[in-house]
């Protein structure tokens, strides 16, 4: 190595030539490796499939367990809604209730499984994101954001990389 301005010859760990006092360049730093989009997304990913998990347990407990009894004619002492109202409409706010339970549930798991980058999480949170973008406004921006993240084939090479052994 050969210091530019006055030519005298330099070893690579000199940081200043002898001759002249010009300050030598050291080797440039080595690019950083670049992030895939996985890697950079997945940890928000899980924090936001477990927070909207949660809003959805939170209805769906609603539904299941203390709206139909609003039905009936004998909570409170007989002050529920209408004697008049069926009683399949309770039974049926009940079944969609427990419904909602499972799915917030099975939200929480793949949620959970993004965060601990699992094997399985992937596959679980691209079947959910499919049946939550029919969910207006939070469940469509979640379906999407996991599909965009998730879906592609890159996708599954860099999360196989990134994941934990089974």
């Amino acid at each position: 190595m050969f210091c530019d301005k006055c030519g005298t010859s330099l070893n690579d760990t000199q940081a200043y030539c002898p001759s002249c006092g010009k300050p030598m360049k050291g080797a440039p730093p080595a690019p950083a490796p670049a992030q895939s989009r996985v890697t950079g997304h997945v940890r928000l990913l899980g924090i936001f499939w477990l927070a909207y998990s949660a809003i959805q347990l939170m209805g769906s407990w609603f539904l299941a367990s203390i709206f139909p009894r609003f039905f009936d004619s004998r909570f409170l002492g007989g002050w529920g809604w209408s004697p008049h109202i069926p009683f399949l409409v309770g039974g049926l706010l009940r079944a969609v209730g427990w419904l909602l339970l499972a799915r917030g549930l099975l939200g929480v798991i793949a949620g959970w499984g993004l965060l601990d980058r699992q094997p399985w999480a992937r596959i679980l949170a691209i079947v959910l994101a499919v049946f939550t973008l029919f969910h207006l406004v939070l469940g469509s921006a979640l379906g999407v954001y996991t599909l965009w993240v998730l879906l592609p084939g890159e996708s599954e090479r860099d999360y196989r990389q990134m994941a934990r052994p089974a």
